[in-house]
C-alpha cells in the first residue's frame, strides 16, 4: 500500500483550517498543522470537530523564513495550504504592519522555502474577494482587476501576485483561491456575522442587550465555509495550476443578513439593533459581487448554500451551544 498524502495546513487554528483538516482526514491524508506556538495556542475548531488528536501540530512563525523551512523539511508535505495571517478586514486598519507582514511576507516565505526545498510540493494560498474592491456593480471573475481598499486586501493582493510570479518564474505548482466571505459556527466572536447570530440568539433567550453595528448597507457574497475548503482541495488536484474565484454568486446586504438572523429567532431586528458610527471603517467598498462560473466549469465546484441557509445553520448552532 502507498503511504498517505501528507498535507501541511499553515494557520490551522482558524475556521478554514479546522474544516480543511476534517476534509483531508476523511480523504485518508496525514494532516499536519502549524501555529505560532502550539503549546500555548487553543484550537477550538479542531476540538469542536473532534479531530485534534488526529492532527500533528508544529510551532511555526510564518514571518520567520528559517522557521518555515525547518517545518517543511521536518514534515515533507505533498500539499501545503497557506491559511495563516491576520484575517480581519476591520482589524487591519488598526494593525496594518502586522497584517501585511503576516499575509504577504508569510506567503513569500512559504514560496521561497518550497523553492529552496526543490520538491514537488503543491501550494494553495488563501486569497480574498476583498482584493477586487469596488467593481462598479459588476461580478468579479478571474480576469477582473484588483482594486484593494483595506490594508488586509492590499496584503492579500500582494500575496496573490507573488504566487503568480513564482508560478511563472520558477514553475511552482502554486495557486490562489479568491474566496469571498464564507461563514460557519466556527467563526470567532469578533467577526460581525458571528456577533449578529450569537447576539440574536441571546436576545431570543431573554437577554436585554442591544446589538451595535456599523455600516449595514454594505453588500457581500456569504457562503458556507465547509464547502469552500473543498474548493481549496480541488484546486490543488488539477494538473495545471490556476487561480479561481470561489463564491455563491449571490450577494446580500448586511441588513439582509441581520434581518434573517433575527427572523430565524422570531424577532424584528429593528427593535434590537443600533447603528454605531464608531464601528464604521475608515473605508469600506459598498458592494461585492462574484462570478464563480469558472470554478463550476473547471473544478466541478458549486456552492450549495447561500446567505439564508448560512444564517439558518449558524443560528441553530448558536441556540444549541451550551451557555456558561
Amino acid at each position: 500500500m502507498s503511504s498517505p498524502v501528507r498535507a501541511l495546513i499553515c494557520g490551522i487554528s482558524g475556521q478554514d483550517g479546522a474544516y480543511l483538516a476534517q476534509l483531508l482526514l476523511g480523504k485518508g491524508y496525514e494532516v499536519f498543522g502549524t501555529s505560532r506556538d502550539v503549546n500555548t495556542r487553543v484550537f477550538p475548531g479542531l476540538d469542536a470537530l473532534g479531530i485534534r488528536e488526529r492532527v500533528q501540530l508544529h510551532s511555526m512563525s510564518i514571518i520567520d523564513f528559517r522557521s518555515v523551512l525547518q517545518v517543511l523539511q521536518k514534515v515533507q508535505p505533498t500539499e501545503v495550504y497557506n491559511l495563516s495571517g491576520q484575517s480581519s478586514v476591520g482589524l487591519s486598519f488598526d494593525q496594518p504592519v502586522e497584517t501585511f507582514e503576516s499575509i504577504s511576507v508569510g506567503t513569500l516565505n512559504l514560496l521561497e522555502a518550497i523553492r529552496f526545498h526543490q520538491s514537488k510540493i503543491r501550494l494553495y494560498n488563501a486569497g480574498s474577494g476583498e482584493c477586487f474592491g469596488d467593481t462598479g456593480g459588476r461580478a468579479a471573475d478571474e480576469a477582473t482587476r484588483l482594486l484593494p481598499s483595506s490594508p488586509y486586501a492590499v496584503a492579500k493582493a500582494a500575496a496573490h501576485w507573488t504566487v503568480a510570479t513564482y508560478r511563472q518564474a520558477y514553475g511552482l505548482h502554486a495557486v490562489t483561491g479568491m474566496l469571498f466571505n464564507h461563514e460557519s459556527p466556527l467563526r470567532p466572536a469578533r467577526f460581525v456575522t458571528q456577533k449578529i447570530v450569537t447576539t440574536a440568539a441571546r436576545i431570543a433567550g431573554g437577554s436585554k442587550e442591544r446589538l451595535a453595528l456599523g455600516n449595514m448597507k454594505i453588500v457581500r457574497d456569504w457562503g458556507w465555509a465547509p464547502e469552500y475548503v473543498d474548493a481549496m482541495w480541488r484546486m490543488l488536484q488539477r494538473e495545471a495550476p490556476e487561480d479561481f474565484v470561489i463564491a455563491t454568486g449571490q450577494s446580500f446586504s448586511l441588513e439582509d443578513f441581520t434581518a434573517a438572523a433575527f427572523r430565524e429567532v422570531g424577532l424584528d431586528w429593528k427593535q434590537h439593533v443600533d447603528v454605531d458610527r464608531k464601528l464604521l471603517r475608515p473605508y469600506d467598498h459598498a458592494a461585492a459581487h462574484a462570478n464563480p462560473a469558472r470554478a463550476k466549469e473547471k473544478l466541478g465546484w458549486q456552492a450549495r448554500h447561500a446567505m439564508p441557509d448560512v444564517v439558518r445553520m449558524m443560528v441553530a448552532a448558536a441556540r444549541n451551544r451550551p451557555t456558561a
